[in-house]
């Protein structure tokens, strides 16, 4: 990244602001939708992809938090009922982490190759139907367990070969988790498989960019802030209008998948 020009700099910047907008607003996208732009302008993604990481530990880590401490005053103050659950589903996060983890494994180690233009082609196809029917207010509810983890198998997979694999799992849990506990459950799920992730990087040697995050991070704050008060705001709606927001940007990331194909 040394040898780029200053309007490099401030493209980047911006995308990383844009970055911290769409994985604070909607609980994923932070990668998927902002290296393609990196790579645009600068194609190393060995450079790029520890930095998403790091940012994604970091952010996803202060909003679970804030969040927890925010509903327990509720609670405490009497806004919430005993009966409500936190803003995490434990129960489906625990269940599905035990069908993800050895994929994860096998796509962080490399054991198993699978052409990354297959696997790009399967996962946002699917995940363009899904967002179609999230669009039409008709959001597909898997009957099948099997189906359900497939789908979660494969996002592990692109996960650990990438940290693309997002939208396929969101198809699923989507489906299974209340909205109101969905953005943190999947902060959760991303800090876990992103530190695994980030201990192939370390164990492997791999520059994790550092110095760069003394610029980078604050860009990704600025967006991180805007991004929580539109979270707000489409939490407060209408439920057609969140999964409405949901489904378009299913389709938005799917879309961009399927054209990075034919980008080389």
């Amino acid at each position: 990244m040394a040898d780029l020009q200053a309007y490099q700099y401030i493209l980047i910047a911006l995308v990383f602001v844009w970055s911290g907008f769409v994985r604070s607003g909607l609980g994923f996208g932070g990668a998927v939708m902002s290296l393609p732009f990196l790579l645009l302008i600068d194609n190393h993604p060995l450079v790029y992809l520890p930095i998403i990481a790091v940012h994604l530990l970091f952010f996803s880590s202060i909003t679970v938090w804030q969040n927890f401490q925010k509903h327990r005053q509720q609670k405490l103050a009497g806004e919430l009922s005993d009966q409500e659950g936190g803003t995490i589903d434990w129960a489906y996060l625990k269940k599905s982490m035990k069908i993800m983890i050895v994929p994860k494994l096998i796509g962080v180690l490399g054991l198993l190759t699978i052409p990354a233009s297959v696997m790009t082609g399967i996962i946002f196809s699917i995940v363009s139907v899904y967002s179609v029917t999230y669009i039409l207010n008709k959001p597909f509810k898997s009957n099948s367990p099997f189906l359900d983890n497939i789908f979660l198998m494969l996002g592990a997979y692109i996960s650990g070969t990438s940290l693309i694999g997002a939208p396929l799992i969101i198809s699923v849990y989507g489906t299974h988790v209340a909205k109101y506990q969905l953005r943190d459950t999947l902060f959760v799920l991303w800090f876990i498989l992103v530190l695994i992730k980030m201990t192939a990087y370390l164990i492997a040697g791999v520059n994790l960019q550092l110095i760069h995050h003394l610029w980078l991070l604050p860009a990704a704050t600025v967006g991180h802030v805007i991004g929580l008060r539109f979270h707000e705001k489409i939490m407060n709606g209408d439920p057609k209008i969140f999964y409405r927001v949901l489904g378009v940007s299913l389709l938005i990331v799917s879309l961009m998948g399927i054209v990075s194909l034919f980008i080389k």
